[in-house]
Protein backbone atom coordinates (compact mmCIF):
# COMPACT_ATOMS: atom_id res chain seq x y z
CA UNK A 1 0.00 0.00 0.00
CA UNK A 2 2.78 2.52 0.92
CA UNK A 3 4.77 2.15 -2.09
CA UNK A 4 1.79 1.97 -4.71
CA UNK A 5 0.73 5.21 -3.19
CA UNK A 6 4.42 7.29 -3.11
CA UNK A 7 3.75 7.95 0.08
CA UNK A 8 5.56 10.61 1.49
CA UNK A 9 4.44 10.44 5.16
CA UNK A 10 2.33 8.65 7.75
CA UNK A 11 -0.14 10.21 9.87
CA UNK A 12 -0.35 7.12 12.55
CA UNK A 13 -3.68 7.21 14.88
CA UNK A 14 -5.17 3.84 15.46
CA UNK A 15 -5.02 2.38 18.83
CA UNK A 16 -6.75 1.17 21.55
CA UNK A 17 -7.25 3.59 24.07
CA UNK A 18 -9.24 2.58 27.27
CA UNK A 19 -7.22 2.68 30.20
CA UNK A 20 -9.74 0.66 32.06
CA UNK A 21 -9.84 -1.56 29.60
CA UNK A 22 -5.75 -2.04 29.40
CA UNK A 23 -5.56 -2.85 32.83
CA UNK A 24 -7.31 -5.75 32.83
CA UNK A 25 -6.40 -7.04 28.80
CA UNK A 26 -3.11 -5.29 28.61
CA UNK A 27 -1.91 -7.86 25.97
CA UNK A 28 -4.41 -6.34 23.52
CA UNK A 29 -2.37 -3.36 24.43
CA UNK A 30 0.96 -4.17 23.71
CA UNK A 31 -0.11 -6.42 20.92
CA UNK A 32 -2.23 -3.33 18.75
CA UNK A 33 -0.36 -0.70 20.03
CA UNK A 34 3.12 -1.47 19.79
CA UNK A 35 3.62 -4.89 17.63
CA UNK A 36 0.74 -3.17 15.42
CA UNK A 37 2.91 -0.26 15.15
CA UNK A 38 6.33 -2.29 14.93
CA UNK A 39 4.74 -3.65 11.89
CA UNK A 40 3.81 -0.18 10.10
CA UNK A 41 7.45 0.70 10.73
CA UNK A 42 8.52 -2.31 8.88
CA UNK A 43 6.44 -1.02 6.27
CA UNK A 44 8.11 2.50 6.09
CA UNK A 45 11.11 1.42 5.66
CA UNK A 46 10.35 -1.17 3.01
CA UNK A 47 8.73 2.00 0.92
CA UNK A 48 11.45 4.72 1.73
CA UNK A 49 8.81 6.83 3.85
CA UNK A 50 10.55 9.57 5.40
CA UNK A 51 7.81 10.49 8.28
CA UNK A 52 5.57 9.60 10.67
CA UNK A 53 3.51 11.58 12.68
CA UNK A 54 2.39 9.76 15.77
CA UNK A 55 -0.93 10.15 17.91
CA UNK A 56 0.36 9.80 21.38
CA UNK A 57 -1.10 10.75 24.55
CA UNK A 58 -0.45 12.91 28.09
CA UNK A 59 -1.01 9.08 29.59
CA UNK A 60 2.44 8.74 29.00
CA UNK A 61 3.51 11.61 31.84
CA UNK A 62 1.46 9.28 34.43
CA UNK A 63 0.88 11.54 37.41
CA UNK A 64 2.54 14.67 36.71
CA UNK A 65 4.75 16.43 39.42
CA UNK A 66 4.45 19.70 38.00
CA UNK A 67 1.29 21.67 36.17
CA UNK A 68 1.44 22.35 33.13
CA UNK A 69 2.91 20.02 31.97
CA UNK A 70 6.08 20.51 29.72
CA UNK A 71 7.55 18.25 27.22
CA UNK A 72 10.51 17.67 29.52
CA UNK A 73 8.63 16.34 32.33
CA UNK A 74 9.58 13.01 33.60
CA UNK A 75 7.02 9.94 31.82
CA UNK A 76 5.70 7.00 34.16
CA UNK A 77 2.60 5.92 32.78
CA UNK A 78 0.27 4.04 35.50
CA UNK A 79 -1.38 2.08 33.01
CA UNK A 80 -0.99 -0.19 29.96
CA UNK A 81 -2.55 1.86 27.60
CA UNK A 82 0.03 4.84 28.33
CA UNK A 83 2.95 2.50 28.81
CA UNK A 84 2.04 1.26 25.00
CA UNK A 85 2.48 4.63 24.00
CA UNK A 86 5.13 5.38 25.60
CA UNK A 87 6.97 2.16 24.59
CA UNK A 88 5.83 2.81 20.79
CA UNK A 89 7.58 6.64 21.37
CA UNK A 90 10.71 4.77 22.13
CA UNK A 91 10.52 2.40 19.25
CA UNK A 92 9.75 5.19 16.55
CA UNK A 93 13.21 7.07 17.57
CA UNK A 94 15.30 4.11 17.30
CA UNK A 95 14.12 3.90 13.81
CA UNK A 96 14.25 7.75 13.68
CA UNK A 97 18.21 7.19 14.55
CA UNK A 98 18.75 4.00 12.54
CA UNK A 99 16.63 4.45 9.28
CA UNK A 100 16.26 8.24 9.11
CA UNK A 101 12.43 8.65 10.00
CA UNK A 102 11.77 12.05 10.63
CA UNK A 103 9.49 11.36 14.00
CA UNK A 104 6.85 13.77 15.46
CA UNK A 105 5.34 12.60 18.15
CA UNK A 106 2.01 14.75 19.37
CA UNK A 107 0.97 14.02 22.96
CA UNK A 108 -2.77 14.67 23.10
CA UNK A 109 -4.07 16.18 26.38
CA UNK A 110 -8.02 15.48 26.37
CA UNK A 111 -9.56 15.77 22.48
CA UNK A 112 -13.12 17.23 22.60
CA UNK A 113 -15.53 18.46 19.84
CA UNK A 114 -16.66 17.21 16.64
CA UNK A 115 -16.80 18.64 13.11
CA UNK A 116 -20.13 18.43 10.96
CA UNK A 117 -19.72 15.00 9.22
CA UNK A 118 -17.50 13.23 12.18
CA UNK A 119 -18.10 13.04 15.96
CA UNK A 120 -17.64 10.93 19.20
CA UNK A 121 -19.29 7.40 18.95
CA UNK A 122 -17.00 4.89 21.09
CA UNK A 123 -18.02 1.34 21.51
CA UNK A 124 -17.96 1.85 25.37
CA UNK A 125 -17.64 5.68 25.95
CA UNK A 126 -15.49 6.75 28.87
CA UNK A 127 -14.63 10.55 27.69
CA UNK A 128 -17.01 13.39 29.96
CA UNK A 129 -18.12 15.83 27.26
CA UNK A 130 -20.59 12.54 25.17
CA UNK A 131 -21.81 10.72 28.55
CA UNK A 132 -22.94 14.26 29.67
CA UNK A 133 -24.55 14.84 26.56
CA UNK A 134 -25.89 11.33 26.58
CA UNK A 135 -27.85 12.21 29.49
CA UNK A 136 -29.30 15.53 28.07
CA UNK A 137 -30.44 13.12 25.49
CA UNK A 138 -31.87 10.49 27.93
CA UNK A 139 -29.54 7.27 27.33
CA UNK A 140 -28.47 7.73 30.79
CA UNK A 141 -29.95 8.86 33.88
CA UNK A 142 -26.80 10.58 35.57
CA UNK A 143 -23.63 11.71 35.16
CA UNK A 144 -20.85 10.55 38.09
CA UNK A 145 -18.59 13.05 39.15
CA UNK A 146 -15.42 10.75 40.35
CA UNK A 147 -14.13 12.92 43.16
CA UNK A 148 -15.11 15.66 44.92
CA UNK A 149 -12.65 16.75 47.29
CA UNK A 150 -9.49 17.36 45.07
CA UNK A 151 -7.27 20.14 45.45
CA UNK A 152 -8.44 22.39 42.49
CA UNK A 153 -10.88 25.08 43.17
CA UNK A 154 -14.17 23.21 42.84
CA UNK A 155 -12.75 20.40 44.12
CA UNK A 156 -13.39 18.17 41.32
CA UNK A 157 -10.74 17.10 38.58
CA UNK A 158 -9.33 19.38 35.73
CA UNK A 159 -8.48 18.42 32.26
CA UNK A 160 -7.29 20.59 29.33
CA UNK A 161 -10.12 20.20 26.52
CA UNK A 162 -8.65 20.17 23.00
CA UNK A 163 -11.09 20.88 19.87
CA UNK A 164 -10.53 17.83 17.38
CA UNK A 165 -10.38 20.60 14.71
CA UNK A 166 -7.70 22.13 16.07
CA UNK A 167 -5.93 18.76 16.56
CA UNK A 168 -6.44 17.98 12.88
CA UNK A 169 -5.01 21.43 11.74
CA UNK A 170 -1.99 20.92 13.63
CA UNK A 171 -1.16 17.81 11.92
CA UNK A 172 -1.35 19.06 8.12
CA UNK A 173 1.04 21.54 9.51
CA UNK A 174 3.26 18.64 10.97
CA UNK A 175 3.13 17.06 7.50
CA UNK A 176 3.70 19.85 5.05
CA UNK A 177 6.57 21.88 7.72
CA UNK A 178 9.85 20.72 8.79
CA UNK A 179 10.12 19.81 12.31
CA UNK A 180 10.55 16.74 14.59
CA UNK A 181 10.22 15.72 18.02
CA UNK A 182 8.04 15.23 20.96
CA UNK A 183 5.12 18.27 21.37
CA UNK A 184 2.36 18.29 23.87
CA UNK A 185 -1.33 19.41 22.14
CA UNK A 186 -3.46 21.21 24.40
CA UNK A 187 -5.17 24.87 24.89
CA UNK A 188 -3.28 25.52 28.51
CA UNK A 189 -6.30 26.61 29.85
CA UNK A 190 -7.68 23.40 32.66
CA UNK A 191 -11.37 23.04 33.62
CA UNK A 192 -12.96 20.81 36.11
CA UNK A 193 -15.73 18.28 36.00
CA UNK A 194 -18.20 20.75 37.31
CA UNK A 195 -17.51 23.32 34.77
CA UNK A 196 -18.13 20.63 31.94
CA UNK A 197 -20.97 19.61 32.85
CA UNK A 198 -22.05 23.65 33.49
CA UNK A 199 -21.07 24.16 29.66
CA UNK A 200 -23.32 20.74 28.78
CA UNK A 201 -26.31 22.41 30.74
CA UNK A 202 -25.93 25.43 29.41
CA UNK A 203 -25.71 24.34 25.50
CA UNK A 204 -28.09 21.78 25.97
CA UNK A 205 -30.98 23.64 27.79
CA UNK A 206 -31.28 20.57 29.82
CA UNK A 207 -30.65 19.58 33.85
CA UNK A 208 -27.41 16.99 34.05
CA UNK A 209 -28.69 15.07 37.43
CA UNK A 210 -25.72 14.22 39.22
CA UNK A 211 -24.24 11.54 41.38
CA UNK A 212 -21.28 12.08 43.37
CA UNK A 213 -18.49 9.20 43.39
CA UNK A 214 -15.34 8.28 44.60
CA UNK A 215 -12.32 9.54 42.83
CA UNK A 216 -10.65 6.46 40.76
CA UNK A 217 -7.37 5.54 41.66
CA UNK A 218 -4.46 6.98 39.80
CA UNK A 219 -6.56 10.11 38.41
CA UNK A 220 -4.23 13.04 38.81
CA UNK A 221 -5.57 15.92 40.18
CA UNK A 222 -5.11 18.69 37.26
CA UNK A 223 -3.93 17.98 33.83
CA UNK A 224 -2.85 21.19 31.97
CA UNK A 225 -0.62 20.97 28.81
CA UNK A 226 2.24 23.53 28.03
CA UNK A 227 2.21 23.54 24.23
CA UNK A 228 4.41 26.61 23.91
CA UNK A 229 6.64 24.23 21.72
CA UNK A 230 3.90 23.50 18.83
CA UNK A 231 2.97 26.68 18.98
CA UNK A 232 6.54 27.73 18.23
CA UNK A 233 7.60 24.74 15.69
CA UNK A 234 4.34 24.59 13.84
CA UNK A 235 2.57 27.90 14.44
CA UNK A 236 -0.13 26.33 15.94
CA UNK A 237 -2.68 28.04 18.53
CA UNK A 238 -6.11 26.01 19.29
CA UNK A 239 -9.07 28.61 18.73
CA UNK A 240 -11.73 26.39 20.15
CA UNK A 241 -12.90 27.35 23.65
CA UNK A 242 -14.58 24.46 25.53
CA UNK A 243 -18.36 25.87 25.23
CA UNK A 244 -18.05 25.87 22.04
CA UNK A 245 -16.45 22.28 21.80
CA UNK A 246 -19.66 21.37 23.76
CA UNK A 247 -21.94 23.06 21.21
CA UNK A 248 -20.11 20.77 18.66
CA UNK A 249 -20.09 17.99 20.55
CA UNK A 250 -23.74 18.22 21.13
CA UNK A 251 -25.30 19.21 17.83
CA UNK A 252 -23.47 15.98 16.15
CA UNK A 253 -24.99 13.69 18.36
CA UNK A 254 -28.30 15.59 17.97
CA UNK A 255 -27.97 14.96 14.30
CA UNK A 256 -26.44 11.29 15.17
CA UNK A 257 -28.72 9.41 18.00
CA UNK A 258 -27.42 6.76 17.21
CA UNK A 259 -23.72 7.13 16.33
CA UNK A 260 -22.69 6.27 12.91
CA UNK A 261 -25.42 3.41 13.46
CA UNK A 262 -28.02 6.63 11.72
Amino acid sequence: VLRGHETEAVIHYAADALVGESMENPAKYYRNNVMGGLSLLEGMVGAEVSKMVFSSTCATYGVPGTVPIDEDCPQNPVNPYGHSKLTFEGMLSWFAKIHGITPVIFRYFNAAGASARFGEDHRIETHLIPNVLFVAQGKRDMIEVFGTEYETPDGSAVRDYVHVCDLAAVHRQAVEQEGSGAFNLGTGRGHSVWEVIEACRRVTGHGIPVVEGDRRVGDPPVLVAASEKAAAVFDWAPATDLEEMVRSAWKWHEAHPDGYGD
